[in-house]
């Protein structure tokens, strides 16, 4: 071999060693990742997301062997331990702050470090569960949980809890997937509601979507209307997730009518906007009963008032004066 053909062995091993960190550049760590993407694990991880107690990572680290392509679990205390670089702080910190503390812990070992830093499995997640609950709150959210698995950790809904909950998420990561999500006007958050009555009754399960870090679900007050008086069962009914509730529909909740209830007309009490004091409302209750008058639809927070029938009374009172002589009398003798 001539001399101008010939390659000095030093300068040889130098380029096949470049060749080959760019080639696991090109091809390994792009695999690596896209193997962990398909098990669900690290997809659409977000720039933002702050590593916590129990995240599993994955590092890829150019001509270091020791810590690469293994998994690394934060232990409770929020540290990492690793070959050469030994106990580090990763709570707290983000993917990228990470890579660039691992990238000055490693210039001792490798001239200049190369790493990537990937979430193989998200299970320190903060989760803000809020409203009509068992025992409302933030959650640190091990693992991947959907909407009712994190409501079970808040003890369920309260029997006065809405239909409709209310489900924000930080954009970084992803646009909530539910029909009708919306972005917030800062642009930062997506926002959709939940059918939480459609869920739990297991006729909406696409709305049990998976949660991520930082969700909060909100859960409202069901709208409550009153009937009280001569029924059955007075008390407060809560409105269910239909348009509208009427009257006859509120009395069937009450279980209907009393005997010596006023058939007639009754009374309904409602807050008119604007004021602190409801107004009186006047229905005429055997027209509606008796379908001559449309059936009137109520509104969250109305009173309807069932007054007792004044002769009613009368002829109760009367009878139960008579059966009180009638007992007194037999008692005593007068027969």
């Amino acid at each position: 071999m001539s001399s101008a053909c010939r390659v000095p062995v030093k300068q040889m091993t130098k380029k096949i060693v470049s060749v080959s960190a760019i080639l696991i550049l090109l091809f390994v760590i792009p695999v690596v990742c896209k193997e962990v993407s398909a098990t669900g694990s690290i997809q659409d991880q977000p720039s933002a997301y702050v590593l916590g107690p129990s995240d599993t990572i994955t590092i890829q680290a150019v001509d270091i062997e020791e810590i690469s392509n293994k998994p690394i679990w934060i232990d409770t205390g929020g540290f990492i331990n690793l070959p050469l670089v030994g106990r580090l702080k990763a709570a707290g910190l983000t993917v990228q702050e990470l890579e660039a503390q691992l990238n000055t812990q490693l210039k001792p070992f490798v001239k200049s470090p190369q790493v990537v830093v990937a979430i193989s499995e998200f299970r320190s997640q903060p989760v803000s569960i809020l409203g009509l609950v068992a025992t409302p709150g933030v959650f640190q959210v091990q693992g991947r949980k959907t909407v009712l698995e994190a409501l079970s950790l808040a003890g369920g809904l309260r029997p006065e809890a809405g239909a409709v909950a209310m489900i924000t998420r930080r954009l970084d990561y992803g646009e909530i997937p539910l029909p009708g999500a919306t972005t917030d006007a800062s642009g930062q958050f997506s926002v959709a509601d939940l059918q939480m009555k459609a869920l739990i009754e297991g006729k909406s399960p696409e709305q049990n979507i998976l949660i991520r870090p930082h969700d909060v679900i909100s859960i409202p007050k069901a709208d409550i209307l009153y009937v009280i008086g001569e029924v059955k069962k007075s008390g407060g009914f809560v409105l269910s997730d239909r348009k509208r509730t009427t009257v006859i529909e509120a009395l069937a909740l009450a279980e209907g009518l009393l005997p010596e209830a006023n058939r007639k007309k009754a009374e309904l009490l409602r807050f008119e906007p604007g004021k602190d004091e409801r107004s009186k409302i006047e229905l005429k209750l055997d027209k509606i009963l008796s379908g001559k008058e449309k059936d009137i639809a109520l509104q969250p927070e109305d009173i309807l008032i069932i007054s007792p029938s004044v002769m009613k009374g009368i002829k109760r009172r009367v009878g139960e004066t008579a059966l009180s002589v009638i007992t007194s009398m037999a008692i005593y003798g007068g027969f």
